[in-house]
């Protein structure tokens, strides 16, 4: 039976991507490249940590991923429209298989060439048998705790940009088909201007079997104060796959985060990646030490950090986004 472990199970390796497309990022180009590369380092903790496998595409992107990662990372020249391997890369199964899904650019919002190819790419260089399945998933919409529970949203998974003919109940038996899960959880909207229509890594995350967190609105002028306030009271009601009632914990939240056009953008600081041996976790335009504080005790004998995801974040996204574990 097909078995996806925890992200806290130990890792393999840790796929991401190198920002390569200068048309797409523009004069964020460079800073979202800081950016990666501290994440990468943070989470190989000087050879302590995981293996980070790094996809480049073209040759200046190739030649610069070298120079700033160091022995932090094999650097893997491959062709890819864009770094978000969470949901364009495989999900890898306890016994080494790798699952691909249809992709349609979150919608059919943002389709480049090559993300289609990203999950039979990652499978080949890892490796690993692949099996593509025919309908559309995106690997932040989805959220799993190793031991047959998923927590996903209602506004991403039965969207009709993404499978037309998806229920509720048709989309619970193609996921506990495809993943090996028995128990979906949902929860109803996500975070304001998202362009993944909710996905469930912005919103909540688990960090044990039947424990989860989710963020706490930062003040009344919250941009999502009431959709974070129907999380958390949401999550409280409900019981995993084995029967276990959610332990819920909150977390500050970044509160309104701003572009330089003055748009709301979806900042959270649920979009950390769980490494083998550090905690990578989100921060915006200097703020967040209180988020890291909170999720500290909820890793123990992992260091949680919090690193600059402001650059990464004009892209749509964040450190998890950007990282697909290949468990050990």
């Amino acid at each position: 039976m097909t078995k996806i472990p925890a992200e806290w199970a130990p890792h393999k390796a840790i796929w991401t991507g190198w920002p390569s497309a200068a048309d797409l990022w523009g004069e964020d180009l460079e800073p979202a490249r800081a950016e990666v590369a501290a994440m990468v380092h943070a989470l190989a903790d000087g050879g302590r940590g995981d293996r980070l496998r790094v996809l480049a595409h073209g040759r200046e992107a190739e030649a610069t991923a070298k120079l700033a990662l160091g022995k932090s990372a094999d650097v893997i020249a491959g062709a890819f429209g864009d770094i978000w391997f969470r949901d364009t890369g495989p999900l890898f199964t306890a016994d080494g298989k790798a699952l691909g899904f249809q992709f349609n650019g979150w919608g059919g919002k943002y389709q480049l060439p090559h993300d289609e190819e990203v999950s039979a790419r990652i499978a080949l260089i890892a490796g690993a048998d692949y099996k593509r399945h025919d309908f559309i998933l995106e690997g932040g919409a989805i959220e799993m705790d190793g031991e047959g529970t998923l927590l996903t949203t209602r506004q991403c998974l039965i969207n009709p940009n993404r499978n037309p003919h998806w229920t509720e109940e048709g989309a619970e038996v193609a996921l506990k088909k495809a993943l090996g899960v028995e128990k979906v959880l949902w929860l109803d909207e996500g975070l304001a201007n998202d362009h993944t229509d909710g996905h469930i890594d912005n919103l909540a995350r688990f960090v044990a079997p039947g424990r989860v967190v989710c963020q706490a609105p930062a003040n009344r002028g919250d941009p999502n104060h009431d959709v974070l306030v129907e999380i958390a009271l949401s999550l409280a009601a409900m019981r995993d796959a084995t029967g276990r009632k959610l332990e819920v914990i909150q977390i500050p939240s970044p509160g309104l985060v701003e572009d330089e056009d003055g748009d709301i953008v979806p900042a959270s600081h649920m979009n950390f990646m769980i490494g083998n041996s550090v905690v990578v976790v989100p921060v915006y335009s200097g703020a967040g030490d209180d988020a890291v504080r909170a999720l500290a005790p909820l890793f123990p004998g992992r260091r949680v950090v919090g690193l600059s995801s402001n650059a990464i974040l004009t892209g749509g996204g964040s450190f998890h986004c950007i990282t697909q574990q290949e468990p050990a």
